[in-house]
């Protein structure tokens, strides 16, 4: 097969970076050439390797400026701020960089994330075949049908940016018509997932990254379970009271199990040792879970599936965002209980985690999860769909 190029155009954002690394990765290996957009060239050098070859955009960056987030804000009103502070003005002050990366790199294909608008809008502008890079699965469920005016405006919304950066047309540039990687299956998403002739389920994106030095492994005993405590990396702001409150709960249950808990802020009080309880900025993830068996997290998409493809069940704690609606996918998948980020106390996170620790029925959930996730194919199916998109031939229906 020959040689193709594909451009990637990313938000700055760790979660939808790091599935698009390890399409990158295999695109690699098929004797294919990547580069990237992004308003963060140094975050996508840090996750996808120091000579990735990125092409500088403009945009805002998360959690700075207009795009602090007020902590309290919760439902339509946090995604009405999410769009209006951020994802609107990302889509149209990346589109001139964009551009410019399309004319200097020449792709055969963009390589869209659903975040990163321009990327498909300036794409078929140009006459590009493009493909949507879906990190989330909240998006293949009907999630606004119950709230009609707020979907109003946010078709109003796309709109308008598809008016100033793309090209007349009424279609959804959440949604490629050439292509949509679901980073996610059916079995995941639930009975109502979307469905079409161009979306293409092929499970998580799970590939290797930079193993981070001086984690503490001698410190894991393997005859305790294991408890991982995780906001992800854009959480820092409101979760405070939530890690205090699993800092109690795993405390109390040092005698029989040993809880990792992840602390970039140091908003906890970890002065001295605590038996059974190790808090610390920062875990490499992927190979940590390997020897977890319960994992308590935010519904952040990236962190459900890679606790799910090592079969590995939930206490999830949505807080805003596309996380409702994964934890609502996580318990109604069987592999996991949701309790109330703002409000759950110690007693009830703890008596959750016992619960997916030693109730059979949660494991038996996410080890089916876990079979689906890794039939589907990840990174190697994905960049196998693109091969076919970049020579033109439709690609190959797998679920």
């Amino acid at each position: 097969m020959s040689r193709s190029r594909f451009l990637f155009v990313v938000p700055p954002l760790v979660g939808h970076i790091n599935p698009a690394v390890g399409v990158a990765a295999e695109l690699a290996a098929l004797g294919h050439e990547s580069a990237w957009a992004c308003a963060d060239p140094e975050l996508v050098r840090r996750l996808a390797g120091a000579d990735a070859t990125v092409f500088p955009c403009a945009g805002p960056v998360p959690g700075s400026g207009d795009g602090v987030r007020p902590p309290e804000l919760r439902g339509p009103e946090a995604l009405k701020f999410l769009w209006e502070r951020f994802l609107a003005p990302l889509a149209e002050e990346m589109a001139p960089g964009v551009a410019a990366a399309v004319r200097e790199f020449g792709p055969d294909v963009v390589v869209a994330d659903q975040q990163a608008l321009a990327g498909g809008l300036v794409a078929e502008r140009l006459g590009l075949p493009w493909a949507t890079s879906a990190t989330t699965s909240a998006e293949f469920t009907d999630v606004l049908s119950g709230m009609p005016k707020v979907e109003e405006w946010l078709n109003e919304l796309l709109g308008g940016i598809r008016e100033r950066i793309g090209s007349p047309g009424a279609a959804d540039p959440r949604f490629s018509p050439h292509l949509v990687l679901a980073f996610s299956t059916p079995e995941f998403v639930g009975p109502e997932a979307r469905t079409g002739d161009q979306i293409r389920y092929v499970g998580p994106s799970v590939a290797d990254r930079p193993a981070l030095p001086g984690f503490p492994w001698d410190w894991l005993d393997p005859a305790r379970p294991t408890v991982l405590v995780t906001l992800g990396t854009a959480n820092t702001d409101v979760g405070a009271r939530f890690l205090s409150e699993c800092q109690t709960a795993a405390r109390e249950r040092a005698d029989r199990t040993q809880t990792v808990i992840v602390d970039p802020a140091g908003a906890l009080d970890c002065a001295g040792e605590d038996k059974g309880v190790l808090i610390v900025p920062s875990v490499p993830q992927l190979p940590l879970l390997e020897r977890v068996d319960a994992v308590v997290c935010h519904a952040g998409h990236n962190t459900v599936c890679e606790a799910l493809w090592h079969g590995v069940p939930l206490v999830v704690a949505p807080i805003r965002d596309d996380q409702p609606v994964v934890a609502g996918q996580v318990v109604e998948a069987g592999a996991g209980i949701r309790v109330r980020f703002g409000r759950v106390t110690a007693p009830k996170l703890g008596a959750a985690i016992d619960a997916v620790l030693h109730e059979p029925g949660y494991r038996f959930a996410a080890g089916r999860i876990r079979t689906a996730f890794r039939a589907a194919g990840g990174a190697s199916a994905a960049a196998t769909h693109l091969e076919r998109l970049a020579i033109g031939t439709p690609a190959e229906k797998t679920a």
